[in-house]
C-alpha cells in the first residue's frame, strides 16, 4: 500500500530526530505544516484501519503529576498504533511522589525508553528534565505551555477552513490559559490573524505575545474579538490548581462566555474549538459546544493523530 510505504520509510521526517518538544515555537514554521501533514496521512490510514507501526519495539514513559483523560489515552493508544508501548507513571505511584529530584528521574528513564512525555505544573519542571534526558521529551502540559493541545487546534482547523493564512482567529476568556499560549504562537506562525479578547489581568503573557512578531493583537472587549472570526476558541475559567480562585475567576470572567449571541458577529462559516474538559453555562454554553459550528469533539480526536506523528517524527 503507497501510503504505508510513505510514512513506514521515515526519511527523516523533518529533521526532527531526537529533539524536545516543550513550547509550540521549539518547532519552525515548515516544522510544524510537516508534522500537520503526517498528522493527516496518519489518521486517514487509522480511519481505514491501515497498520503504520512506525515505532515498533520503541517505548514512552507517561509521567503524570497532573491528572489526565485526554493526554493519558491519546499517547497510550497513540504508541500502541504505532507499535510501540507506554508506561504510565503517576506521581504516586513513582518516586517522583518521595521527593526524587526530576533530573534524577530523567537520567534513569533514558535509560529505560525512547522518549518521555511529562504532565506537570511548573515549566521549569520539564525544561529541568529535558535537560537531565538523553532522549526526547515532549510537554504534555504545564502552567504556561501546552503544545500537544495546539498541534490537535491546527490540525482540525486545516481540517474545517483549509488554508489557514490570513483566517482570524479570536480567543475568547482567560488569556494566561497554557492553551492561549500555545495556540496563539502556533496560529501566528501559520500566518493567521490573532485577537485575544480578555479581561484586565487575564492578558496573555507578554513575551509570548511579542513573540508573535504582530500577528497577535489584545482587547478587551470580547465581541470586537470575534468579528469576523473564523475560529473562536476558550478554555475552562479555572484549571488545575486554581480552585481556590474559582468565585473571583468567574465574577472577573462572566461577561467573556462564548455563547449564540457572541458568535452573530462572527464569520457564517467559524467553528468554535474548546480544549475540553468544558463547564457549560461558565465558558461556553452547551448549545455552541455541541451545536454544529463545534469542532470540540473533533478536536480531541486530533490529539491522537498529532501526537503519533510527532512522536514518530522525534523518536530515533
Amino acid at each position: 500500500m503507497p501510503e504505508l510505504a510513505l510514512v513506514e520509510e521515515r526519511p527523516g521526517l523533518g529533521g526532527l530526530s531526537g529533539r524536545d518538544l516543550l513550547r509550540i515555537d521549539d518547532l519552525t514554521a515548515d516544522e510544524l505544516l510537516a508534522l500537520l501533514d503526517l498528522a493527516d496521512r496518519l489518521k486517514a490510514l487509522q480511519h481505514e484501519r491501515i497498520p503504520h507501526p512506525m515505532l515498533t519495539g520503541r517505548s514512552l514513559a507517561m509521567v503524570f503529576e497532573k491528572p489526565s483523560t485526554r493526554t493519558r489515552v491519546s499517547f497510550e493508544v497513540g504508541m500502541a498504533q504505532l507499535g510501540g508501548h507506554a508506561v504510565h507513571l503517576a506521581n504516586a505511584e513513582s518516586q517522583l511522589g518521595r521527593g526524587e529530584p526530576i533530573a534524577d528521574t530523567g537520567a534513569v528513564l533514558s535509560r529505560y525508553v525512547d522518549a518521555i512525555m511529562i504532565r506537570t505544573h511548573a515549566h521549569e519542571r520539564v525544561e529541568e528534565l529535558a535537560q537531565a534526558a538523553s532522549v526526547p521529551v515532549v510537554n504534555g502540559l504545564t502552567d504556561d505551555h501546552h503544545p500537544c493541545q495546539a498541534l490537535a487546534d491546527l490540525m482540525v482547523l486545516r481540517e474545517r477552513l483549509g488554508e489557514l493564512e490570513g483566517r482570524r482567529l479570536a480567543w475568547v476568556g482567560d488569556g494566561r490559559s497554557n492553551v492561549c499560549h500555545s495556540l496563539l504562537t502556533a496560529a501566528a506562525m501559520v500566518g493567521m490573524e490573532v485577537v485575544v479578547a480578555a479581561p484586565p489581568g487575564y492578558e496573555p503573557d507578554a513575551d509570548v505575545v511579542a513573540a508573535a512578531a504582530g500577528h497577535v493583537d489584545v482587547v478587551a472587549g470580547p465581541a470586537a474579538a470575534v468579528a469576523g472570526a473564523d475560529a473562536v476558541v476558550t478554555d475552562t475559567w479555572t484549571s488545575m490548581g486554581q480552585e481556590d480562585e474559582r468565585d473571583r475567576r468567574l465574577r472577573d470572567l462572566a461577561a467573556y462566555q462564548v455563547n449564540a449571541a457572541l458568535l452573530e458577529g462572527a464569520a457564517s462559516s467559524h467553528v468554535v474549538l474548546h480544549c475540553l474538559p468544558a463547564h457549560c453555562g461558565q465558558e461556553i454554553t452547551e448549545d455552541v459546544l455541541w451545536g454544529p459550528s463545534s469542532a470540540a469533539w473533533d478536536e480531541a480526536e486530533n490529539r491522537l493523530h498529532a501526537q503519533k506523528a510527532l512522536l514518530a517524527m522525534i523518536v530515533e
